[in-house]
């Protein structure tokens, strides 16, 4: 992203403005502030002359106790400055889990009155928890866990069973990316010993519980799932999203923290299962490491 960002801007006439940390982003910008203070200045703010504003909204600024009255401020500040509007959208928020995306396209979030993956993990909420390809949460004792996943990581630690899945390079997959488009990837190599697709496991396990899954193939499944999310099937292109409801975004009575927002990444060589397990990320960590304690020095 901050590639893109870069190769924008030296072609010139793209003002750039931050919110957050400062940091060498490898092009000039204007540092508006630290945090909540510096949003709620550009929010009251009369717009400027850019024809198509963006606002690229970081989890750092969401990820936190008032992130859904930091959300409404941030779009409340895009549509001061005419970024929402019916022929133009710039108003985006970026992720930081690779699928994060393509699973809120299918809806993957907690109905009302039902636990979210937080509330899932504390000590007596459920009595079984399966986790699948969850290495980022950490589980307190209590229930019976079952992990399906690639690398051993966290999730795996903590399990009682381990269903060994294959990572993204030994299976055939359908990919949403963080700009919306819908990928395919093919399987470049066969996952190793009782390793399977992550398909194949679930639809074994279903029958086995007596609750088979409608499928019996890859293809197969992909068709319900084109039936179900018929965008799935186009890919490449970028689905026009839903209007944002701001009204309904902005009703929410939560208070602002005044603390600065903070980048959510605090590794950036050690940010998914893949590259904990990789000896050269773990040597750039420690490079990377060094040079900081250098620098604070």
């Amino acid at each position: 992203m901050n590639a893109r960002i870069r190769k924008r801007w030296l072609k010139g006439g793209f003002p750039i403005a931050v919110i957050g940390e400062r940091a060498d982003l490898t092009y000039e910008y204007k540092y508006l502030g630290a945090g909540t203070q510096a949003l709620v200045a550009l929010a009251e703010e009369p717009p400027g002359s850019i024809e198509r504003p963006i606002f690229l909204i970081g989890q750092g600024a969401l990820a936190r106790q008032d992130g859904h009255a930091m959300l409404a401020l941030a779009a409340r500040a895009a549509a001061a400055h005419g970024a929402l509007k019916p022929a133009w959208s710039g108003f985006a928020i970026l992720h930081t889990a690779a699928a994060r995306v393509g699973g809120l396209d299918l809806n993957f979030v907690p109905g009302q009155k039902e636990l979210d993956a937080e509330a899932m993990a504390k000590r007596g909420a459920l009595d079984v928890l399966f986790l699948l390809g969850a290495d980022e949460i950490a589980v307190e004792p209590g229930a019976f866990v079952i992990y399906q996943g690639t690398h051993g990581d966290r999730g795996a630690a903590r399990a009682d069973v381990i269903l060994p899945g294959a990572n993204y390079t030994e299976k055939s997959g359908i990919y949403v990316n963080t700009e919306g488009r819908v990928q395919l990837a093919e399987r470049a190599n066969f996952p190793p010993g009782d390793a399977r697709e992550d398909w194949a496991i679930l639809r074994a396990l279903s029958d086995v519980l007596g609750h088979k899954l409608p499928f019996d193939s890859l293809n197969a499944l992909r068709k319900k799932l084109y039936e179900a999310h018929p965008h799935f099937g186009k890919r490449d292109e970028i689905a026009a999203a839903e209007p944002l409801d701001l009204a309904r975004l902005t009703a929410a009575g939560v208070m602002l923290a005044s603390a600065p927002f903070a980048s959510p990444i605090t590794d950036f060589y050690m940010t998914n299962p893949v590259a904990r397990a990789s000896a050269v990320m773990a040597e750039c960590s420690a490079v990377a490491g060094g040079f900081v304690r250098e620098a604070a020095e």
